[in-house]
């Protein structure tokens, strides 16, 4: 039997009693420490609250002019959002369609896209089928009114507001075209911008699916596409997610549902608000789990599309192939602000079913000049995917085959840039009748001289970057007072590199040609038709085809015995057929 004295009871009581009172104080502690914080914090809140209010008070009584407190505002809201990421974004009343627009792609309009630039915003690209093309409206047009307000050096913001409204309301457009003013009143409806705007055969066993947006519903068109592919006797598909910008989340999840089982996990969330923490699963049975596939990436594909592109290289379920994502791994929600108001919030990071995130930039650590780096190779770690695949995070999706289009000529880029293909198609759809399909247009030598007396009459102009180059080296020479001693050899170097228009357009001709027909096929054949017609000489497109055709390949890549297979050096091109003109400003959905 073991003995204890009263003493060696009495000392232990008292050590009890310490220890718990130590306890209680450190708890005491750290919640005092807490709530000084969270008070502190309020109070800073509060204080930049009032001196906001205070500062806008005496701007609104003592400024000079009168003030427009609704831009006022929003100039400082959209300042102070700027500071965070790109995607965290107010939106007052009057922009409540553009929320509606990025959810389910509707919006009441005339379905159509405008583009600014010019004296006078301009369609850029109708819609097939829908009002502004069924009232006759066609791209090249310039808008010089709607509802008789005059539009001279308008916006592309201003011009939508006018041209958006209520479903079944008439708006009065009043255009140029050719020189000629006309009236042509479009009645609203609700547009649908398509998600699949084309799929089709490439060959007699490859389905193809061109998936260009994440909007409500989305993922059925998919499915629908895939289904009547599969009936069209398709065993291999192509999914092109190239310049997707993402979209709802959920929508990934159905996507990627069309090729893999129920109970896989495709992404989770992580955030500050923890009960917002959430895991995505698929549900359903796939549409069909083991024909092969292949999906196509590139720079523009961000966000929902990395989920698809990053789930199916994580669950090994196809090969991806093209470029490097954007790197887009954060998830926004709207919120709803007083005055029908909304706010756009990032509230969490994605993690796909290796582990990994994707997000590129570090806005949560931005350089002294403001400016955000990308995640730094030291913090970039390793993940497997189902098969024991190596692959990595911290910047976008790399493809398991990397091939990259080829860059334009110089002035190839600057024809495109400076909308001399856009201006020439639409000159040659008013003055010759339809090809008899996509697939069998081509440029005539006939076109082509047109397009180059075209050229000639538009006293078109430019210099090479290598001429640039040149200038100012001898700009630098000059002033270092070296031009003199070495002038023969500059001037034979000026006369070696000088370009001529005639050159260039023999030189070029293959990609000029290619880049004019695809802006022609689609003035007749709307976006469908120029998608269609550069499937034919898209390398991207090709390459997915090869890796399909080949069974011991595609076996390889997906079990990892195959490393990435580099097709071109080259990065930041224009693709014909993909649309990349709404990367030169300000258009916008009407």
């Amino acid at each position: 039997m073991h003995y204890v004295s009263k003493q060696q009871e009495m000392k232990k009581s008292r050590r009890i009693r310490f220890i718990a009172l130590a306890a209680i104080l450190i708890t005491a502690g750290i919640s005092i420490s807490f709530l000084a914080t969270q008070e502190t914090r309020d109070f800073r809140i509060a204080k930049n609250l009032d001196i906001f209010f205070s500062l806008y008070r005496e701007l609104n009584t003592f400024y000079v002019d009168e003030l427009n407190p609704d831009k006022l505002v929003k100039t400082g809201i959209d300042n102070m959002l700027k500071s965070l990421d790109p995607y965290t974004v107010y939106y007052p009343e009057s922009e409540s369609d553009e929320i509606a627009f990025m959810t389910t792609g509707k919006y009441g309009g005339i379905g159509s896209l405008i583009r600014g630039g010019g004296e006078y915003v301009v369609i850029s690209l109708v819609y097939k089928g829908f009002p502004a093309d069924l009232a006759g409206v066609r791209a090249g047009d310039l808008i010089k009114k709607v509802d008789g307000f005059a539009l001279k050096g308008a916006d592309t913001e201003t011009v939508s507001q006018k041209l958006k409204g209520n479903p079944g309301t008439t708006v009065m457009l009043t255009i140029e075209r050719n020189g000629k003013e006309m009236e042509i009143p479009v009645k609203r409806e609700k547009i649908e911008i398509p998600s699949v705007p084309y799929y089709g055969m490439i060959d007699n066993e490859t389905g193809y699916i061109r998936f260009t947006n994440f909007t409500q519903n989305c993922a059925e068109d998919v499915r629908n596409a895939l289904i009547k592919l599969k009936n069209e006797k398709a065993t291999k598909i192509i999914l092109d997610l190239r310049s997707n910008p993402g979209g709802l989340l959920t929508e990934a999840v159905n996507v990627v549902n069309l090729f893999v089982g129920p109970g896989n996990e495709i992404v989770s969330t992580k955030g500050k608000v923890k009960q917002f923490d959430e895991s995505f699963k698929t549900s359903k049975a796939a549409v069909d789990q083991n024909i092969p596939l292949a999906v196509i990436i590139n720079r523009g594909s961000a966000s929902a599309s990395e989920i698809v592109a990053g789930a199916i290289q994580d669950l090994d379920r196809g090969v991806v192939v093209g470029q490097r994502s954007y790197g887009k791994g954060l998830v926004q929600i709207t919120r709803p602000l007083s005055y029908n108001s909304q706010l756009k919030v990032t509230t969490a990071k994605y993690y796909i079913p290796s582990g990994r995130c994707i997000q590129a930039l570090d806005f949560s650590n931005p350089n002294e000049d403001g400016s955000v780096g990308i995640i730094p190779d030291s913090l970039i770690s390793e993940f497997r995917t189902r098969n024991g695949r190596v692959v990595r995070d911290g910047g976008g999706i790399s493809p398991d085959v990397e091939a990259l289009p080829s860059p334009l000529s110089q002035i190839a880029a600057e024809l495109y840039q400076r909308n001399y293909f856009f201006d020439f198609a639409t000159k040659y759809f008013w003055s010759h009748p339809a090809p008899e399909s996509p697939m069998k247009f081509t440029i005539s030598e006939e076109i082509y001289d047109d397009f180059r007396n075209y050229l000639v009459e538009c006293e078109f102009n430019y210099s090479t970057i290598t001429e640039l180059s040149l200038n100012e080296l001898i700009s630098n020479a000059k002033r270092e007072k070296y031009y003199e001693l070495h002038k023969d050899l500059f001037t034979e170097l000026q006369n070696e590199l000088r370009h001529t228009l005639d050159n260039d357009l023999v030189t070029f001709r293959d990609e000029i040609t290619e880049l004019l027909a695809d802006e022609i096929i689609g003035r007749y054949f709307y976006e469908e038709g120029s998608i269609q017609f550069s499937l034919g000489t898209d390398v991207q497109v090709k390459k997915a085809v090869e890796i399909l055709k080949s069974a011991d390949e595609y076996k390889s890549i997906l079990q990892g015995r195959a490393g990435s297979i580099l097709i071109s050096h080259e990065d930041n091109v224009i693709m014909p057929g993909l649309r990349y003109d709404h990367d030169k400003g300000d258009e916008k959905n009407v």
